[in-house]
């Protein structure tokens, strides 16, 4: 259940057109983590020009993902907030459309490639946090033997307890990112030698 107030948007096919972008999946998932933000700050975090930035998120604007912030903005320039607190893709609901294949396949690399940024950064940033997160955080990888119907109910077990861990910020807190994935994998086994051959038997 997700806590109250919390908003989460599911995309659909006109909003996975818009986010499949690399540079827009970025900005958004700026907004929705650091909150609001200017085209010529975001540019600056993402190394892009202020125009390039503005005309992305016109773009995620256009398609309801994030909208203007009137009570930051001014004349000079306007504040970009995230229409919503999270976004979920539920890839069912396109693997079945020719027509969002490529889409698909972009978000969801470009999800891969923004998790292994995130983690490629805590790394590189290990002495900063050293003191208080070195027994703290976890980075774990498992291989289990699931049905898909099993693996989907961990993962709804996982993120509810994720769920039960949000509230609101509090001196002292850092912000902390957790990732969960679920998929199978080709298993490749090495053939066990053959037996007569263990016991030298012609």
């Amino acid at each position: 259940m997700r806590p109250q107030g919390r908003t989460e948007r599911i995309l659909d096919a006109r909003t996975l057109r818009a986010l499949a972008h690399p540079l827009r999946m970025r900005l958004l998932d700026l907004l929705e983590r650091d909150g609001p933000a200017t085209a010529t700050g975001l540019g600056k975090r993402v190394g892009e020009s202020s125009g390039t930035t503005s005309w992305h998120l016109r773009q995620l604007a256009d398609a309801g993902l994030v909208a203007e912030d009137p009570g930051r903005g001014s004349k000079r320039e306007r504040w970009w907030k995230a229409a919503q607190d999270s976004t979920t893709m539920r890839a069912g609901d396109f693997t079945g459309d020719p027509e969002l294949a490529g889409h698909l396949a972009s978000f969801l690399h470009q999800l891969v490639v923004q998790r292994y940024e995130e983690e490629a950064r805590f790394v590189a940033e290990l002495p900063r946090w050293q003191d208080r997160w070195e027994q703290n955080a976890s980075m774990a990888s498992n291989q289990l033997s699931l049905t898909p119907e099993e693996a989907r109910r961990m993962s709804d077990d996982i993120l509810a307890v994720v769920d039960r861990y949000r509230r609101p910020a509090r001196p002292g807190d850092d912000a902390v990112v957790t990732h969960w994935a679920a998929f199978p994998r080709t298993a490749h086994p090495e053939p066990a030698p053959d037996s007569t051959e263990e016991l030298g038997t012609p």
